[in-house]
């Protein structure tokens, strides 16, 4: 055998997936979640510590925390959406040492994997929340390269002119980096030294919005989310409620990233009907001194009285078009004009253009 026949039998493709992307797209947590677990020595595959870019396929043990990872291919085809309305005292954790309620308390129980949050908003901030059971989508919705923008509103205090405007656009630097709006636009609303913007980032990093303004000498009193890409947060989704997406928006966002489409797990008839009833359910407005009743099971963390759910302060933004919740062009996003409504802000189209 020559020299050259040993080099290329030497050289042999890995075989299976990296570890991570294995637990991200069967809904153990988000690529960045596992990379992390992995580090502290919590993932094991087959009796032994995992390492990072390791490759595991449908013959390997994986364990995470003792726990056997069941991998069924009914699970790894599961790709699920919701989108929550969170209201402002909630915080992006599963579990919090100071007993604060946290944005999971209120969304039904997946019947495979669990729900990862799509980003984060601050515990001061309201607005569009995304979860769903699929790492992969999750982990792309969040990667920078994808460029998904976030739409804010936000309400200033203090005078803002053309001058400020431009400089928030151009970018300013921050304890973390350069930052900047891609796009603002003034909304109706405000009185006095209080006006209410529409503001889009290109990332999700920790309190970006607040800090920008703040860079400016202006203080915020007001900060919601109303879109996320090509979600958007409409006025029938009260705040502290859930609505699951369908398979049709579940596509288009995930073609936003790009995923192929895969349908929704096939319900039996009588869970079908419970899901049902939760969704209606949750987006029935709140009725006066109602409280939100925790939807896991008492032995799973559920206190033995329940909180009561913020009365909303503000309508959510307007539907985008007959019902729908996800506009299919970008072109469509950017051309819903505002409705003033008092001190209230309106949901406004996407600003500029990506890229």
């Amino acid at each position: 055998m020559s020299e050259q026949d040993l080099q290329d039998t030497e050289i042999t493709p890995p075989s299976g997936e990296k570890l991570q992307k294995v637990l991200a797209r069967i809904g153990v947590g988000s690529r960045r979640d596992v990379e992390a677990w992995i580090s502290q020595g919590r993932i094991k595959v087959n009796g032994v510590e995992a390492t990072l870019g390791q490759r595991v396929d449908l013959h390997d043990a994986i364990a995470v925390d003792g726990k056997l990872i069941k991998r069924e291919e009914a699970a790894e085809a599961t790709r699920r959406v919701i989108m929550y309305n969170k209201p402002d005292g909630e915080i992006c954790t599963r579990d919090d040492p100071e007993g604060r309620p946290t944005v999971f308390d209120r969304l039904p129980r997946p019947k495979e994997g669990r729900w990862i949050n799509i980003g984060r908003l601050d515990i001061n901030t309201t607005g569009l929340l995304l979860f769903t059971t699929d790492g992969e989508l999750a982990n792309r919705l969040m990667h920078p390269s994808y460029e998904m923008d976030r739409e804010y509103a936000v309400r200033v205090r203090g005078e803002v002119d053309d001058e400020m405007i431009e400089r928030l656009k151009a970018g300013v630097m921050l304890e973390d980096g350069p930052a900047k709006f891609t796009d603002i636009q003034k909304a109706p609303g405000g009185e006095g030294f209080n006006h209410w913007y529409h503001c889009v980032v290109m990332e999700g990093r920790n309190r970006e919005v607040r800090r920008l303004w703040e860079s400016q000498g202006m203080v915020v009193s007001r900060l919601k989310r109303v879109r996320f890409g090509p979600v958007f947060l409409n006025s029938d989704l009260p705040m502290g409620r859930w609505r699951e997406m369908t398979q049709g928006e579940i596509d288009i966002l995930a073609a936003e990233v790009g995923l192929q489409p895969v349908a929704l797990p096939a319900m039996k008839l009588k869970a079908k009907d419970k899901m049902e009833r939760l969704q209606r359910k949750s987006t029935r407005p709140l009725g006066r001194g109602e409280r939100v009743r925790n939807l896991r099971p008492a032995h799973e963390g559920a206190a033995a009285g329940e909180r009561p759910a913020r009365q909303p302060r503000e309508e959510a933004p307007r539907k985008t078009g007959r019902g729908s919740t996800v506009a299919e062009r970008p072109s469509e996003m950017r051309k819903r004009p505002a409705k003033p409504e008092g001190d209230k802000p309106a949901g406004r189209g996407r600003g500029k253009p990506r890229g």
